[in-house]
C-alpha cells in the first residue's frame, strides 16, 4: 500500500506550437515526432490523475503580440518571433488536439521556462497542500527542467515520467534526465509514475 500524498499533475507546454505540424517549431525545421509521443503519454497521465482524484494543470508558453514581454528568448529566438510563433491569441499557443482537457483542469499562462515564474501556479500549489508535482511535458532539457529546477528548490517532491518528456534532441534529452535524476527529481517508469512511495524522512 503506497502512503497517500497530495498531488499535482503538472503538464508542460503541450501546444500546436511545440506538438503540431503546422506550429511554430515545426515550421523552423525541427523534427516534432518525439514530442508528439510525449504528449500522447500525458494525456494518458492526465486521464489516470483524474481517475485518482488528482488535479490536472497544463501550462501554455506565450508572448504579447508585440513580443514586449519576450526578453531573451527574442534575441536569442529571432526566427521564432519573425513567424509570429507563440504570439497570443493564435493557434500556435493553444493545446495540442493530442490532449483532451477537461472543464476543471487547471490552465496556467507563462512568459518564461519555468511554469512558477510569474505564474500564479505557486500560489495553486500552497492553497491546496500539494506536496508531490508530477511533471510532463516538452521539452526536456528547456521548460520542463526549468520547471523541475524551481519546484525542487521550493522543496516540492517532483516525480518525472520518463516516457512524458521529450526533446528535439536524444542526447540532451537523457543528459537532462541525468542531471534531474542526480538533484532535483525522482525519474520513473511511467508505469510508477502513481505508485512511487515518497521519500523517507530525513
Amino acid at each position: 500500500m503506497v502512503a497517500r500524498i497530495n498531488s499535482l499533475l503538472l503538464l508542460v507546454d503541450l501546444q500546436n506550437a511545440f506538438c503540431d505540424a503546422g506550429g511554430s517549431i515545426a515550421g523552423l525545421g525541427w523534427d516534432i515526432t518525439t514530442l508528439q509521443a510525449a504528449a500522447r503519454e500525458c494525456n494518458r497521465l492526465a486521464v489516470e490523475a483524474r481517475e485518482r482524484g488528482i488535479p490536472v494543470a497544463w501550462t501554455r508558453m506565450m508572448f504579447r503580440a508585440d513580443y514586449s514581454d519576450a526578453g531573451l528568448v527574442r534575441r536569442m529566438r529571432p526566427n521564432l518571433c519573425r513567424m509570429g510563433g507563440l504570439r497570443a491569441g493564435t493557434a500556435d499557443v493553444e493545446l495540442t488536439a493530442l490532449v483532451d482537457v477537461a472543464a476543471d483542469d487547471i490552465i496556467i499562462d507563462k512568459a518564461r521556462h519555468s511554469s512558477l515564474y510569474g505564474t500564479s501556479l505557486e500560489v495553486i500549489l500552497r492553497a491546496r497542500g500539494i506536496e508531490r508535482v508530477i511533471v510532463g511535458g516538452v521539452t526536456t532539457s528547456m521548460c520542463v527542467e526549468t520547471t523541475v529546477r524551481d519546484l525542487a528548490q521550493r522543496d516540492y517532491e517532483v516525480i518525472l515520467p520518463r516516457e512524458a518528456c521529450a526533446d528535439f534532441d536524444a542526447a540532451r534529452h537523457e543528459a537532462s534526465l541525468a542531471v534531474m535524476a542526480f538533484g532535483f527529481a525522482r525519474v520513473v517508469p511511467i508505469a510508477e509514475t502513481f505508485t512511487t512511495p515518497p521519500l523517507p524522512d530525513a
